[in-house]
C-alpha cells in the first residue's frame, strides 16, 4: 500500500471527539482524530513496511505518523531516518511514543538517546530521554552499563527542575522506566526521585499529571513486576 492509500483509509475512520483530546494534547493539524485501537487493527495487517513508515511519518498528519512508528521496522531505521523523525516530532505524543519507541528498537537507541539529551531543542532532548527510557525496558539489565545509568540518573535529580517542560515530563519518565525496569537501580531510582520530589509542568488542556517517581516504581513493585522487561516498547 502507499501513503496516500493509508490516509484514504484513516481520514473516515477519525472523529470530532478524539480530534479535541489530541488538539488539547499539542498534536496540530492535519490531524484526523483515529482511535490508536483502529490504528492497531492496520498495524496488524502491514505487520513492518521500512518505506512506508517513512512515508507516512513524512505526510505530516499526526494519525499516519504515530502509525509509522506502529509498523517502522526498528532495525532498518538509519542514524539520520532517526535524526529525520525527531526533527519533525514537535509534540509529546510524537516525542515520547513514536519515536522513542522506534529509536529504542534499533541498533543505534543509546547512540542518539545520548546525542539528543544535549540539544538544546526541547522536544529532540525530550525524544532522547524517552528513549532511553524505552530501551530499558527491552534491554537485558546486563547489556546495559549500569555506571553510565546511575550517572544519568545524577544528571536528572540536577537539572530536572529547570528543564524546559516536554524535558521535565520525559526526564521523570525516564527515572520511573530505570526504576521499574532495572533491577540492579531499582532502590538508586526510588532515592533518586525523593530528593527530587514532586515534578510539574505545563502539559496542556488536559487532566494529564506527573506521576511522582518512588509511589509509581512501589507499586510497580507491589505487584510483582518489577525488573521484567517488556518484548516492546511499542503499544
Amino acid at each position: 500500500m502507499t501513503a496516500k492509500e493509508i490516509l484514504s483509509e484513516l481520514k473516515p475512520l477519525g472523529s470530532a471527539s478524539i480530534r479535541k483530546v489530541l488538539l488539547n494534547h499539542g498534536i496540530r493539524e492535519p490531524v484526523y482524530g483515529v482511535k490508536v485501537s483502529d490504528l492497531q487493527v492496520i498495524r496488524k495487517r502491514i505487520k513492518k513496511d521500512y518505506q512506508l513508515a517513512l512515508d507516512l511519518y513524512d505526510t505530516g498528519v499526526y494519525d499516519a505518523m504515530y502509525l509509522a512508528g506502529l509498523i517502522a521496522d526498528d532495525a532498518r531505521m538509519t542514524r539520520k531516518d532517526l535524526q529525520h523523525w525527531v526533527d519533525g516530532a514537535y509534540c509529546r505524543g510524537l516525542c515520547g511514543s513514536t519515536v522513542a519507541w522506534v529509536a529504542a528498537g534499533g541498533p543505534f537507541a543509546w547512540e542518539m538517546a545520548l546525542k539528543w539529551i544535549d540539544s538544546k531543542t526541547a522536544n529532540e532532548a525530550a525524544c532522547g530521554w524517552a528513549t532511553l527510557g524505552s530501551w530499558v525496558s527491552v534491554t537485558p539489565d546486563a547489556q546495559l552499563d549500569t555506571k553510565a545509568f546511575e550517572a544519568l540518573l545524577r544528571r536528572v535529580e540536577k537539572s530536572i527542575h529547570t528543564a524546559p517542560d516536554v524535558v521535565r515530563y520525559q526526564m521523570n519518565g525516564f527515572v520511573i522506566a530505570v526504576g521499574a525496569y532495572v533491577l540492579p537501580l531499582s532502590a538508586l531510582a526510588i532515592q533518586t526521585g525523593e530528593r527530587i520530589g514532586p515534578v510539574t509542568a505545563d502539559l496542556g488542556d488536559t487532566e494529564c499529571s506527573i506521576p511522582f517517581a518512588p509511589d509509581y516504581i512501589r507499586k510497580i513493585e507491589a505487584r510483582g513486576s518489577l525488573g521484567k522487561k517488556r518484548k516492546t516498547a511499542k503499544c
